[in-house]
């Protein structure tokens, strides 16, 4: 697989991403090297995730220069404040057996630390050379509006559930126009797109699998990357070779057409901003 990246803010990010959401131990740190053998060279994991330390310990055993991996990590509500902030990436680093993290995030918006706060540590932690792009998570439209305009150095990304259940496109748009790329996860609908009809009759058409077709769905959309997570190391070749086909103009409709209301999964309470 030839990594092919979005470009946004200065920063280029492997369109195709391995989350690890809901993933620990063993299993994790040994799959890993899997899944960048199959050629995925974006990472994603959380500090609320508690598995930063097997996918540290899963780069070091691939074998796979760490110049050549894109590591995200995102900051958890409890450590907005700037002095947790620090200490905790300097936490996830150690866990992570690396001296920068490409990509961090702030994981949802917090009340509780004033947003400019939030924003000045994570410039902060890219001054100390400790990351090398920032971006949020889980913000609507009014909250990035706020953060970029907060932020010295350009914000890269805004992460948030997408998947063709889930009308976005107004959260799309703004993150595009603020010149940030979206990024996607829970692209699956935790299994839900595999009992589709319209999605199992266009992988039939393209031969195709339906998560290769959600994935190319997904990074066929302008500045959009797609993170896609399995435990199953049979599965991580297929979800990887999405690049070496394309969705033609009624495919993309199609699956645009399937949103409907009533399909979002997650929206923690207490966390949660008020969607788009």
């Amino acid at each position: 697989m030839k990594t092919q990246f979005v470009a946004a803010n200065g920063a280029l990010i492997p369109s195709l991403g391995f989350g690890t959401y809901g993933m620990q131990g063993p299993a994790l740190s040994n799959i890993i090297p899997a899944a960048l053998k199959a050629g995925f060279r974006h990472i994603d994991t959380a500090q609320v995730y508690a598995n930063e330390a097997y996918v540290g310990l899963g780069i070091a055993q691939s074998g796979i220069p760490r110049d050549e991996i894109f590591i995200t990590t995102k900051v958890w509500n409890g450590n907005h404040a700037p002095d947790s902030m620090a200490r905790s990436v300097d936490e996830s680093l150690r866990k992570l057996r690396s001296d920068h993290v490409d990509l961090l995030l702030l994981h949802w918006p917090g009340n509780a630390i004033p947003l400019e706060d939030q924003i000045g540590a994570l410039t902060d932690i890219v001054r100390a050379g400790k990351a090398r792009h920032i971006g949020v998570s889980n913000y609507n439209r009014e909250l990035l509006a706020r953060a970029t305009a907060l932020s010295a150095v350009p914000l890269v990304t805004n992460q948030f559930e997408y998947h063709p259940y889930l009308e976005q496109g107004k959260l799309v748009s703004a993150t595009r126009r603020a010149g940030l790329a979206v990024t996607a996860y829970c692209a699956m609908a935790v299994g839900r797109v595999f009992d589709e009809p319209v999605l199992e009759e266009i992988a039939q058409r393209n031969g195709r699998s339906v998560s290769q077709v959600v994935l190319r769905w997904l990074i066929q959309q302008e500045d959009t990357i797609a993170l896609s997570r399995t435990s199953n190391p049979d599965r991580l070749a297929e979800n990887a070779g999405i690049y070496d086909f394309e969705l033609p103009a009624e495919d993309m409709a199609a699956i645009f057409a399937l949103a409907q209301p009533g399909s979002r999964i997650v929206d923690p309470q207490g966390l949660a901003p008020a969607w788009d």
